[in-house]
């Protein structure tokens, strides 16, 4: 690409070829107002407050008139005038007609104190206004959505916020309606704007017409002290910026981090932070006569201490939301207690997923760069849109720009579409076939795998043969944000370990515990019997769950925001966040255990190797299951007929880390059964989907699903797919709900 060279306000300016005037004024750091524009939209000129005169287009010839320096590329020669009378005198009159009818609410306004109007109209405005009649004025505020609301008079039509929902994250629910003097932001009639990443638009609305419900009349700007943190729902790095005031978090913005998120985050990162003080443990407690009290650090420390230390096998399971210091401080932990059964993950796995975590994952880095130099990205057993929304944005600006996506997937769901993808229908277990026949893949492509192929016997070592055969780049995204520093911190099975379900099924004398869900781990009701059956079990925990409630010791661990560390995201890169609450007791994870540590009596033995080798051959043989492929299918199944269970967490689902947030719940997507369209003509909407834990009733809808498949989310109703519904890799039936009545009857 070329350089030309403009003279702006009588300075040369070097800049590429295709540079708008407004950027190449950055660059010479000369200021432009604006509203409309912004680096990351594309140039609209709709609001025409960043009107400069071009004496000299680079032709000889000027514009007769004032232009928008946000949708005018450089030219070579060209000269741009910014500050002289034609040009302030017409970004003074579009301030005043913009005034016309804005409300002098200030002082009220959530945008007070941080507005881009407020600041302009001081710098680029009048001292006086000349409008003498009454200004527009409407009923307020209008609901966009449960978290997005609109006061109208306040809008000046920048279209920042339509821009962006189509733009960005590919969700155009939100839109300008009416004409003229009436043109206001709209949504369709009883459909509220929908998108995982709405609360961006209340971010960029430079005039405080788009607000949260949740941050609304809570706070002024000048009230809250802000620290930079990293968003901790899930394993992208997501840089934000939490807003409190007095020990509370009052809201949460997206940081500006180019290399990983821009400025833009999903809803759950904005949004879900109250988990941290609903429900919280405030003391330790341990259990007395078979109920739990509430004791003293030193009580609970010490007989946490005193039990570990007299158990013959331990069993650790730290969970998925440790920073890369707490799953350190639990590696070292386990060799204290010298037993190698230890493991993060808390949800379905497998052996095969053990050794390509060590092999291929441990150590590597793929960035989000690399992204977007690929030619070619294919994902499998992943649905970015769900379960890492920043890879979600990125993947689609990179589609946007001629990246190929492929993905392999058991439905053709609507976040493919928005990235644009080749969808290859592909049943679940199905995925090593598949794999061997994808063509495209060269030594510039990527190949993104997800945790959910540890239910697809052979996926990974298929993957890892292409990545080898092709010279393509691979690289792991998890969902949660610890996991990617637990595989780093090895936090898994040690030599002749149990991996998390051979734990849980091995009867091991005492259990450690941190952060895992029941429900999200492979069998539910086998893990809490594993509870009741332990001998002694620790439970480190934020918050009162059916783990602490099981409990011989419970020790309350600091949220994200109350302690320092670093979470490792799926590229490998370590992204430190300070503390943001100073909170007396508040200790992090490997606070705690280096307590334990310093009163643990030596174990009197290691875990016996007898012990350990008949566990994990029980384990083993309970595991078969879940290691054997599903069985095969035709397309041509009825609703009779067994189906493979296709599931993945919604980004806005049951989770716990999402409890206490009305507004954002409100958002979350319905469930819903996804059904082959022949056989939703049969059995209609309303259907009954059985598996070998249970039953669901839920509204069905067809879709575009591999042979043999219906897809059901997996923590958006009842307790989840794994404790209410299918065991992993097991098959379903899907009948009438009318035809389960009869039934019944």
């Amino acid at each position: 690409m070329t350089d030309v060279t403009v003279k702006i306000d009588g300075h040369d300016v070097t800049v590429p070829e295709g540079t708008l005037v407004i950027r190449a004024a950055e660059e010479a750091g000369i200021e432009i107002p604006r509203f409309c524009d912004h680096p990351l939209l594309a140039p609209v000129g709709a609001c025409r407050q960043c009107l400069v005169d071009i004496p000299d287009a680079g032709n000889g010839r000027g514009f007769p008139k004032p232009q928008a320096s946000c949708t005018i590329p450089v030219a070579e020669g060209m000269v741009v005038e910014t500050q002289n009378s034609t040009a302030v005198k017409a970004q003074h009159g579009i301030m005043e007609f913009l005034l016309v009818n804005h409300p002098l609410d200030c002082p009220v306004c959530d945008k007070g104190g941080e507005c881009p109007l407020q600041n302009q109209a001081m710098s680029h405005g009048q001292g006086e206004t000349r409008f003498e009649g009454t200004k527009r004025t409407f009923p307020k505020p209008i609901n966009l959505s449960p978290n997005v609301l609109l006061d109208r008079e306040r809008c000046i039509v920048c279209q920042r916020c339509t821009r962006f929902a189509a733009e960005i994250p590919g969700d155009p629910g939100i839109a300008l309606i009416q004409r003229g003097a009436q043109q206001q932001i709209g949504i369709a009639e009883d459909k509220p704007f929908s998108s995982y990443f709405s609360g961006n638009v209340i971010q960029i609305c430079p005039v405080g017409a788009l607000t949260s419900d949740d941050y609304r009349f809570r706070a002024r700007p000048f009230d809250l002290v802000s620290t930079p943190s990293v968003a901790e729902h899930d394993a992208c790095g997501a840089a934000i910026r939490i807003d409190h005031r007095r020990g509370k978090v009052m809201r949460r913005l997206a940081g500006n981090d180019p290399e990983v998120n821009e400025e833009w985050i999903t809803d759950k990162d904005r949004f879900g932070f109250r988990y941290a003080v609903r429900d919280r443990l405030t003391s330790p407690m341990v259990r007395e006569d078979g109920e739990l009290r509430p004791a003293s650090w030193l009580e609970a420390v010490a007989i946490a201490a005193q039990g570990l230390a007299g158990a013959g096998s331990v069993g650790v399971l730290p969970g998925g939301r440790l920073t890369l210091e707490d799953a350190k401080a639990y590696a070292a932990f386990a060799r204290t207690l010298r037993t190698p059964h230890i493991d993060f993950r808390a949800r379905p796995l497998s052996e095969e997923e053990t050794g390509f975590l060590r092999s291929r994952v441990a150590g590597t880095s793929l960035t989000y760069a690399d992204l977007d130099a690929a030619d070619h990205v294919v994902l499998v057993g992943l649905e970015p849109e769900d379960e890492a929304g920043t890879l979600f944005l990125r993947l689609r600006k990179a589609n946007k720009s001629g990246l190929r996506i492929t993905t392999l997937s058991p439905y053709a769901s609507e976040g493919s579409r928005k990235l644009g993808a080749e969808v290859v229908l592909t049943a679940p277990g199905a995925e090593k076939d598949v794999l061997s026949q994808v063509s495209g893949v060269t030594e510039a492509s990527v190949i993104l795998v997800g945790e959910r192929l540890a239910t697809s016997p052979g996926a990974y070592s298929a993957a890892a043969e292409l990545a080898d055969r092709t010279g393509a780049r691979l690289a792991w995204v998890p969902r949660r944000a610890g996991d990617r520093g637990a595989v780093e911190a090895d936090l898994l099975p040690g030599e002749g370990g149990l991996d998390a379900e051979a734990i849980v099924r091995a009867g091991l004398d005492a259990l450690v515990i941190a952060g895992v869900d029941p429900d999200d781990t492979a069998d539910p009701a086998a893990f809490l019997a594993a509870l009741d059956q332990a001998g002694f079990v620790v439970s480190l925990e934020q918050r009162v769950t059916a783990v602490t409630e099981r409990a011989d010791v419970v020790l309350p661990v600091a949220t994200a925001s109350e302690k320092a560390g670093t979470f490792v995201t799926w590229e490998g890169r370590r992204r430190p966040f300070p503390k943001v609450f100073d909170k007396p007791a508040a200790y992090s994870d490997a606070e705690v255990l280096g307590h334990i540590t310093t009163s643990l009596v030596e174990p009197a033995s290691a875990a016996s190797g007898v012990e350990t080798n008949t566990a994990s051959s029980s384990a083993e043989g309970d595991r078969v299951g879940l290691d054997t492929p599903p069985p095969s299918g035709s397309g041509g199944s009825t609703d009779e007929g067994g189906f493979h269970l296709a599931t993945w967490h919604l980004m806005l689902d049951n989770g716990t880390l999402q409890s206490g947030d009305k507004a954002l719940a409100a958002t979350a997507r319905p469930a819903f059964v996804r059904i082959p369209a022949a056989l939703h003509e049969k059995v209609g909407d309303v259907v009954t989907i059985t598996g070998d834990r249970g039953s669901w009733t839920l509204p069905a809808l067809p879709a575009e699903l591999a042979d043999n498949t219906v897809w059901v989310p997996t923590n958006s109703f009842g307790r989840g797919v794994w404790a209410d519904l299918a065991s992993p890799g097991s098959t379903v039936t899907v009948v009438s709900t009318s035809s389960t009545s009869e039934e019944d009857q």
